[in-house]
């Protein structure tokens, strides 16, 4: 009967975990760096890990530097060498708060929000401001943003003999389901 009681605890414990938060382990971020007339500087993450804590509005999300994809084989391995160090610095994560979070007035519809929080990369932590929707789809909240880094706040050296051809300026996109 111990046994049983025990087993039947874990489960409502389980339940009720899974109900507090909201993960995706396969968001999507993108990244692109372009100036008009060179080459195009993009690269794609799809390994992008979002969790939502749904009473607080509490949100996480971090992404593998090593995961950005790239159109070329050499701009990768500069991206993660020269200006990511990814060895060193194998992480980007953000921490942060949905202001006015709440799950019963979220609907189908995109719902503005604005995301309060810190940003780090490469080691450097900055408070930012970003903007984004949510809404309801079937496996369960999508999250959408858009929004601009700076690799000076970063201290991400952009080489002098390449600097015209790449912006300091990251327009930076996040698209992710939290089930």
């Amino acid at each position: 009967m111990k046994k049983i009681t025990q087993i039947v605890l874990i489960l409502i414990a389980i339940t009720a975990t899974a109900q507090e938060k909201m993960v995706s382990y396969m968001g999507i971020t993108n990244f692109e760096a372009s100036i008009p007339l060179f080459e195009e500087v993009k690269a794609i993450n799809e390994k992008t890990t979002c969790i939502l804590i749904l009473k607080t509005g509490d949100i996480a999300c971090w992404i593998n530097i090593k995961d950005f994809k790239f159109k070329r084989d050499l701009m990768q391995e500069h991206f993660n060498k020269n200006y990511m160090e990814s060895n060193r610095f194998p992480r980007a994560v953000f921490k942060g708060k949905i202001d006015k979070f709440d799950l019963k007035k979220l609907t189908t519809t995109n719902n503005q929000y604005q995301i309060t929080g810190k940003m780090t990369i490469r080691g450097r932590t900055k408070k930012i401001v970003i903007n984004g929707t949510l809404k309801k789809v079937d496996k369960g909240i999508e999250l959408f943003s858009t929004f601009p880094l700076n690799t000076d706040d970063f201290n991400i050296e952009i080489p002098f003999i390449v600097r015209s051809k790449i912006s300091k300026n990251v327009n930076t996109q996040i698209i992710c389901v939290l089930e």
